[in-house]
């Protein structure tokens, strides 16, 4: 007993110094899921990922795992390329990669394993670096901006009128960007169809590792101290932070991100949600019907509203005011493209981009 327990202390400490970890299917796994930065248990983007992953695996009989980089939330591509060669090591036909970082890694190994394929979600169609496109990649973007909208647009319907939100990626990660101008779009219009004024906080100064950190939890508390009422926390486990200075309020609200984050606190009121999961499983089951060559390869599918893969979780939210059918009544305007927000975000980590986006109406942008 003593000897097999050694054995597997032995094995889990290998497989900690390696930053690798498989699930349930055991190493050898045909289905593999590689994160970029962070733990898979994020609460959000990585977490609902797997989901998607696991729960095609389980429908359909097949063999999955997840991998984790070498150096956590400090990963670089060499950590992620080792990654994705030990998931292919071990006998992964699909690779799914979530996370703009994966770019690099990607390509490198997409390049020297052409049998296998590779699903880049909240990505783009990779090429060889020739403008070839990579025919064993295929990229899940999103329209981030409509869940954003829904989010800012709720908020304020429900009374808020002193909103924040913190954005990962320093202001250079294009989903976080949308998600941040749609936020703003939603609340913008909500208050001028109620002839409110609307204060948002922005800032991106504390995402650039999508992760939790003391800088930010004071940075979020200053906002409650000073009056503002619900901050989209859209980062990954920079929601921790956001969680934390809530706590020290009487009555701070949170607005989560990517996955219906309600059970992380009940200072969370909803969620802007990608169809992280249901998109995976989709994709995945036209790889295995294949239609990869047709539909897939080389190829981004852009989901958003019209494929029920963005929007709000109301069966959980804490809404005083706004009600089911105000939210089928904007998500109906949205998915029929009545209602289109803007995702044209160069240049969102400016003041000058904030200004102009809320211009001659009831809102105003203070850029931190």
């Amino acid at each position: 007993m003593r000897k097999l327990l050694a054995v597997l202390l032995a094995s889990a400490m290998l497989l900690s110094i390696l930053g690798l970890s498989a699930c349930k299917g055991g190493k050898t796994a045909e289905i593999a899921v590689v994160t970029d930065v962070g733990q898979l248990k994020d609460g959000g983007f990585n977490q609902g990922t797997y989901e998607g992953a696991e729960a095609y695996a389980k429908a359909n009989s097949k063999t999955y795992a997840y991998y984790q980089p070498a150096n956590g939330e400090n990963a670089t591509d060499n950590d992620r390329v080792a990654a994705m060669r030990q998931a292919i090591k071990n006998g992964a036909k699909v690779i799914v990669a979530p996370g703009f970082l994966q770019a690099g890694a990607m390509t490198t190994v997409a390049l020297e394993s052409k049998d296998v394929k590779f699903i880049f979600v909240d990505g783009w169609a990779l090429d060889d670096g020739n403008g070839n496109l990579l025919k064993n990649v295929t990229a899940i973007v999103y329209k981030e901006q409509e869940s954003g909208y829904l989010a800012g647009y709720a908020a304020v319907k429900d009374g808020y009128t002193k909103l924040g939100g913190t954005f990962g990626g320093g202001g250079s990660n294009p989903a976080c960007c949308r998600f941040a101008y749609g936020f703003v779009q939603g609340a913008r219009d909500a208050s001028d169809e109620l002839g409110v004024d609307v204060e948002i906080k922005i800032s991106f100064k504390y995402g650039d590792a999508f992760s939790a950190s003391p800088e930010l939890a004071a940075q979020m508390s200053s906002w409650y101290n000073d009056g503002t009422e619900v901050i989209f926390a859209c980062g990954g486990s920079m929601v921790q932070s956001v969680i934390a200075a809530a706590k020290e309020t009487s009555d701070g609200k949170i607005i989560g991100v990517d996955t219906d984050q309600s059970n992380l606190s009940d200072r969370v009121i909803t969620s802007a949600m990608k169809g992280l999961s249901a998109s995976v499983q989709k994709v995945l089951g036209e790889m295995y019907n294949n239609e990869w060559d047709a539909k897939l390869g080389g190829q981004a599918s852009n989901l958003g509203a019209a494929d029920d893969a963005t929007g709000l979780p109301m069966s959980t939210s804490k809404f005083n005011k706004f009600s089911q059918a105000d939210y089928d009544d904007i998500y109906g305007k949205i998915k029929s493209g009545a209602v289109t927000p803007d995702d044209q975000v160069d240049g969102c980590n400016t003041a000058d981009f904030w200004n102009k986006a809320v211009s001659g109406s009831h809102t105003t942008v203070i850029y931190e």
